[in-house]
């Protein structure tokens, strides 16, 4: 009887982060079953804790081995943490988005259509990550973590960022009601929304959070273009298990470290 294959971890990388410890992973390479199968790091999603925990030590395994995992309890805040040491599951910050210089951490993000983003500037030794959904990005979450970074010795100039798998435009479709709460606060915003049917657009959360990372200073932006909902085998997310009935959905987690 033949052996069964594990699935190895798949890991997005950026150019933009080369030499950084990094990923973007997906959900490939775990244990989870059923509709969460693969490689779910969310504890809220209803998986078995023991899964979860097994599948965030393949992932820190996957990017940064012997490192400690940090996250945040995730609220759609443009909240930034600043992190010395990690903390206990049970007494993580309520944040979006994390910074240190502390070497030995892993920095992780967990998503499931928002928009994971994570920073270096190498010469100071300083990253950051940040889970830009729509909320998060609209009340300041891309320029809460840049100035985060600043005050552990960052410049603006020398970060360089990528945003890992979201939702993309043709995937995301709004009302005018969401459209109009993005071009109330800056009527620049409509180029973000394209027409679509009658009373809704589609709307380009990729392009949205790159714009905000290049008006807080950032010298590079990459863009991993790879759409959660039209990757089911790759990614998990939200609005797809939502359309599919689902009684719930799995969280991708997105990682960066200094070794």
């Amino acid at each position: 009887m033949a052996e069964a294959v594990t699935e190895a971890v798949e890991i997005n990388a950026a150019e933009a982060l080369t030499g950084i410890a990094h990923g973007f992973l997906g959900r490939r390479g775990g244990v989870s079953t059923g509709d969460l199968s693969g490689l779910n790091t969310g504890p809220g999603s209803g998986d078995d804790m023991a899964a979860i925990t097994e599948n965030r030590a393949r992932a820190v395994d996957a990017v940064l081995p012997g490192a400690r995992l940090v996250t945040v309890f995730q609220i759609h805040s443009p909240n930034c943490a600043v992190v010395t040491e990690p903390w206990d599951q049970s007494e993580r910050p309520q944040a979006d988005a994390m910074v240190t210089r502390q070497r030995g951490l892993l920095l992780g993000i967990v998503t499931a259509d928002c928009a994971p983003v994570l920073l270096a500037d190498q010469e100071a030794g300083v990253i950051g990550a940040a889970h830009a959904g729509w909320k998060g990005a609209l009340s300041g979450v891309i320029e809460g973590t840049v100035e985060a970074m600043i005050g552990l010795g960052a410049r603006a100039d020398r970060i360089a960022a990528a945003i890992g798998p979201c939702i993309a435009a043709a995937s995301y479709e709004v009302d005018e009601a969401f459209q109009e709460r993005f071009v109330g606060a800056e009527p620049a915003n409509r180029q973000f929304f394209q027409i679509g049917r009658r009373g809704h657009f589609q709307f380009d959360l990729e392009a949205y959070v790159g714009v905000r990372l290049k008006r807080a200073g950032i010298g590079r932006v990459d863009r991993l273009d790879l759409d959660t909902y039209a990757s089911p085998d790759r990614f998990y997310s939200y609005r797809l298990a939502t359309h599919r009935g689902e009684a719930n959905y799995g969280r991708q987690i997105s990682l960066i470290g200094l070794d």
